[in-house]
């Protein structure tokens, strides 16, 4: 796999652990919790995956929590039957436009200055 598959595949899992974690009833029901805990340990696993294979740090975690926000929203409206307002459309753009930002101005030839 590219190092962004595994960075949009995690971000697919973020989204699925956050539906199970709705669907566990505040971790009641032990099915969805088991479920929850499996994608949210995948999805953090896919993430690292994409950092080790070069991913830059602000610009993969900003990709990936993006599509975890915008595919929760998408989720929420279409199977937990959440509102469709002009607003929450709009407010996921700027999420959208956030991260297609912080993505072209992250630059990865740079290296990260450590304190020594």
């Amino acid at each position: 796999m590219k190092p962004w598959s595994w960075v949009l595949v995690g971000g697919m899992f973020e989204t699925a652990w956050a539906i199970c974690m709705k669907l566990s009833d505040g971790f009641m029901n032990i099915p969805w919790t088991l479920a929850t805990l499996g994608f949210l340990a995948l999805s953090v696993y896919l993430l690292d995956c994409g950092f080790k294979r070069g991913i830059p740090v602000g610009g993969g975690y900003a990709v990936w929590v993006g599509i975890g926000a915008i595919g929760s929203i998408v989720m929420g409206i279409v199977v937990f039957g959440e509102s469709l307002q002009f607003t929450r459309l709009l407010l996921a753009a700027i999420i959208i436009i956030g991260v297609i930002g912080v993505e072209l101005t992250t630059n990865p030839d740079k290296e990260d200055v450590q304190a020594e």
